[in-house]
């Protein structure tokens, strides 16, 4: 896959997409100052370069009762367990993210649970029971200062057009 290089435009776009992904691509082109079918082809080749790839809903976890957050670091007992693990770990519901990463731990998971006890049968009945794990070191978070979109090429785009100054 070659890299899309975006222009302002794209960026505005995106900006507006990741703001608001139901805002109508009519109400997009009216902010960005073109027709309603450049936004349309604009958006379906950023589809085509694997930019933007669906769309979904963002369910909050507290709002259903999934009020711990944890990230889990996991050492496996040998590298090439990863594969296998992570394909164990996908059948964990409560586990929404998975990274091999470098460092201390070859894993990282986030997992969201009820409450402490939940998280103690996750940990013990699900992810410590998987073949492949040796051990795990559990992070809790007592907050989440923002969470965001990856991030745009040239922050100045998205700057004047949340302060409307185009310095």
């Amino acid at each position: 896959m070659s890299n899309f290089l975006l222009d302002e435009m794209d960026q505005k776009i995106l900006f507006h997409l990741v703001s608001n992904a139901r805002m109508p691509f009519l109400e997009i082109a009216r902010e960005c100052g073109v027709s309603g079918a450049v936004v349309h082809q604009r958006v379906k080749k950023m589809e085509d370069a694997c930019i933007i790839v669906g769309s979904q809903f963002i369910i909050k976890p507290d709002a259903l009762g999934y009020n711990i957050c944890a990230f889990i670091g996991i050492q496996l007992t040998e590298p090439s367990k990863y594969n296998e693990v992570a394909i164990k770990l996908m059948h964990v519901p409560e586990v929404v993210e998975c990274h091999y990463v470098t460092g201390e731990y070859a894993v990282l998971i986030k997992i969201f649970c009820r409450d402490n006890n939940h998280l103690l049968t996750t940990l013990a009945d699900k992810i410590h029971t998987i073949t492949g794990i040796e051990r795990t070191h559990t992070f809790l978070s007592l907050d989440r200062a923002f969470e965001r979109q990856v991030y745009v090429k040239d922050r100045n785009i998205i700057k004047q057009l949340i302060t409307g100054n185009n310095e």
